[in-house]
């Protein structure tokens, strides 16, 4: 009996672009991507993505071996760039939470308590390490990263294999990503920003009515309890924002779901 392999060395280089494309995706993913997750355990995950995808899409992919290395690479970088694109669309979209986590301590003056992101792995204010954390979590909670996944089957909808992605509608995209998400992060750090002009103005008022009183202690103090309280009231309601604005953001790049 006679076994024709040579259909292999084109599904092997099927598989490394739909890997390159799923695989940058995958790394960016909010919940999937977090630098606290194992990089075996994300590169696990890619590979698993890959197999499931590939008997649907390979037919997507003209590949001709005959025509030299050049044809590859080209696709390599187009695919890779694709996974970028739409797996920073998501991540910036988690930015939020880090940009009303930073504008909320500020208020409250908590700025100077700094510690490590365990999701981005670098240093942050400790309520946007808090909100990220939640953030994240409840994203598995609430099923959300189902949609997250389901982005990179759509992604073969929006983006075809072997075509150019079309630079000026990539850059607008990019731009309303990031306006957006610093929009929300403001919007959800509002109830604070009035918060700390009104309680403000009355430490102003306060410190000429009373030169004599210490200000500064009395105010610090106050203002972290009094922000403290508004944030456990409020929390539920900031983070149920997020995540519409959240779903909204993979919608657009899982319209089909």
């Amino acid at each position: 009996m006679t076994v024709n392999i040579s259909f292999l060395p084109s599904l092997a280089a099927i598989f490394l672009l739909m890997f390159a494309r799923l695989g940058t995706m995958a790394m960016l993913m909010p919940g999937l991507g977090e630098r606290g997750v194992p990089v075996r355990t994300r590169l696990v995950i890619a590979i698993v993505l890959t197999l499931t995808l590939l008997p649907l899409y390979r037919d997507s992919y003209t590949v001709t071996l005959d025509q030299g290395f050049a044809p590859i690479l080209t696709l390599l970088i187009q695919e890779i760039l694709v996974g970028a694109v739409l797996g920073l669309m998501a991540r910036i979209a988690l930015s939020a939470l880090i940009v009303a986590g930073t504008t909320i301590a500020f208020q409250l003056g908590l700025g100077f308590s700094t510690a490590v992101d365990p999701t981005q792995e670098q240093q942050s204010v400790l309520l946007s390490n808090f909100l990220t954390i939640l953030g994240v979590a409840l994203i598995f909670a609430t099923d959300m990263h189902h949609l997250a996944i389901g982005a990179l089957d759509e992604s073969y909808q929006l983006f075809k294999p072997g075509t150019m992605l079309p630079s000026g509608d990539v850059a607008e995209l990019m731009i309303n990503a990031v306006s957006g998400a610093f929009r929300i992060g403001i919007q959800l750090a509002a109830p604070f920003l009035v918060f700390g002009i009104l309680f403000n103005v009355g430490l102003g008022v306060l410190a000429r009515l009373m030169p004599q009183l210490q200000v500064f202690f009395l105010g610090l103090p106050a203002s972290i309890m009094i922000g403290f309280a508004i944030l456990l009231a409020i929390v539920g309601v900031l983070m149920a924002t997020f995540l519409g604005y959240l779903g909204e953001v993979l919608s657009q790049i899982a319209p089909g779901r």
